[in-house]
């Protein structure tokens, strides 16, 4: 059955010097991500963090790879372990490094090897407000996002908040790149329009690979 939600491969968006969409470049792995995804959340499952201020967060998340993203009262961190198991993270499936490690070559930043691997689930409604990613050690190697499942509006701004952003479609299979003079941009994703994809229902899973030291 053909996917309705999916980019065509092979297409490339500049979104600035150093930052781009790799238009279905996740599709020839997709089977063997989302096979990844649910061994990893038999073991890790998803779960919605709370801030630092006391609000929970509206998009649920696990990790894997050597160090995961957690929050909670204490603040935003990475951790070796699991605050829920106690345990270490699920190891990075094969597929998952072999889509960050190519993607990241196809948008200029070669020999790209992440130690940590968010994994969000969107439902509906839910949204990421305009951050920047600044809990990381390292802020020059590129943080590759790949989508899976609902569209989604991805918001590209500047190095401040307030800086012009632009809205950027993706789709089941599409990845954005961002690194460089370019890793400190400001991003978000607007609300997830109610849909069903074929595959994965009423939600949308991104993992987004970063290094962290």
């Amino acid at each position: 059955m053909s996917d309705l939600f999916a980019a065509p491969q092979g297409l490339r968006t500049d979104l600035a010097a150093q930052a781009c969409v790799l238009h279905g470049f996740a599709l020839p792995f997709a089977d063997a991500l989302l096979a990844g995804i649910a061994a990893i959340t038999a073991v890790s499952p998803f779960r919605h963090l709370i801030t630092p201020g006391g609000h929970t967060m509206q998009v649920a998340m696990s990790n894997c790879g050597p160090l995961g993203w957690v929050s909670d009262r204490r603040g935003y961190r990475y951790s070796a372990c699991d605050p829920l198991t106690e345990q270490a993270w699920p190891p990075f499936p094969e597929s998952f490094l072999t889509l960050a490690h190519a993607a990241a070559a196809e948008a200029g930043f070669d020999g790209h090897v992440p130690d940590a691997c968010l994994i969000n689930r969107y439902a509906p409604g839910t949204r990421l407000s305009l951050h920047q990613d600044r809990d990381e050690d390292d802020r020059v190697a590129p943080i590759v996002s790949a989508s899976l499942g609902l569209p989604a509006t991805f918001l590209f701004g500047g190095l401040a908040r307030g800086d012009k952003t632009v809205r950027v479609p993706l789709v089941h299979g599409d990845v954005v790149v961002w690194g460089g003079a370019d890793r400190m941009r400001f991003h978000g994703v607007l609300p997830i329009r109610p849909g069903r994809h074929p595959v994965l229902g009423e939600q949308r899973l991104n993992l987004t690979f970063r290094k962290v030291r």
